[in-house]
């Protein structure tokens, strides 16, 4: 690395704290300087680089393509050196484990299990997020998420803890005598969606259907989709895993199924976890090992 070519590290530290805080007076105000110092700082920046990394023609500061580029790659490099501080000494040591994931998966695998970790741990603060939105991963906050895709996550730490991919199901009873080919069969039919997203309109989509749904959406939370499924009142779209029970069990049908690559992953910030994050995705995986053990035995 070329130590000599670099910005000087305050004026970094100035540009960051201003593409956080949106305007130089609060930026001043985190750094504990004046917003005067802030705004000769960002001029010292944009001349070394040569290049205008903020916009000045409006009533308002705004970044430059330019800038918001270099926004990025700074929270990112600030973030990591904050973060293994933070680890080394200890800093966050008492905060609260905050993990976000969806309602279903909240529901149907982790808080029927997390009884062992807590018991494992006892003295260690839990806050689960269950929201079906991908949150911002920052410094200070989420420190675990738990996505479903391809692990394929810009910027991010992703590990997979099992694979599960996505399904079309319904109850036997509703598609009985209708002829189910092809997916563009299936929008004469009702269905359930998950509430806060987009599942069902997505797939159709993503399976070239373009026509508009028949039969109706009713969105449910995460934790009343099976019941729902299970009792005939439309077609789901949603992760094997908590469903192929019932397929077994000839309570739902699997209608159409996606790529076998798909599943779930922990999913965290660039550098190490902190000691309560780095036990929660131990605790994960051996869960995760547990339960594709006990599913073979079945």
């Amino acid at each position: 690395m070329d130590w000599l070519n670099l910005p000087p590290l305050t004026a970094l530290r100035a540009f960051a704290a201003l593409a956080e805080t949106g305007s130089a007076s609060a930026a001043g105000a985190a750094l504990n300087v004046s917003h005067a110092a802030i705004s000769q700082q960002i001029k010292t920046l944009e001349g070394h680089m040569g290049l205008t990394l903020v916009d000045r023609s409006g009533r308002s500061l705004a970044l430059t393509p330019e800038g918001r580029q270099l926004a990025e790659a700074l929270t990112s490099g600030f973030g990591g050196i904050a973060r293994t501080i933070e680890a080394l000494t200890g800093a966050d040591a008492g905060r609260a484990l905050q993990i976000s994931t969806t309602p279903s998966f909240a529901a149907h695998w982790l808080m029927p299990r997390l009884a062992a970790f807590r018991q494992a741990h006892p003295g260690t603060d839990i806050m689960i997020d269950p929201t079906p939105q991908m949150v911002t991963l920052e410094p200070g906050g989420i420190d675990i998420a738990i996505r479903h895709g391809s692990g394929d996550w810009p910027g991010l730490d992703a590990h997979l803890l099992f694979k599960s991919p996505i399904v079309a199901v319904a109850a036997p009873g509703l598609v009985e005598g209708k002829e189910i080919s092809e997916p563009a069969d299936l929008v004469g039919l009702p269905w359930l969606q998950e509430y806060g997203t987009n599942e069902s309109s997505d797939w159709l989509r993503s399976q070239g259907v373009t026509a508009d749904r028949e039969g109706g959406l009713t969105q449910v939370p995460g934790n009343l989709l099976l019941d729902g499924l299970r009792n005939g009142y439309g077609v789901a779209v949603t992760v094997h895993e908590w469903v192929c029970r019932d397929i077994a069990a000839g309570r739902l049908l699997e209608l159409f199924r996606e790529k076998e690559g798909a599943g779930y992953y922990i999913v965290s910030r660039k550098g190490p976890l902190r000691p309560r994050a780095k036990a929660f995705a131990n605790w994960l995986r051996r869960e995760a090992r547990n339960a594709a053990r006990d599913l073979a035995q079945e």
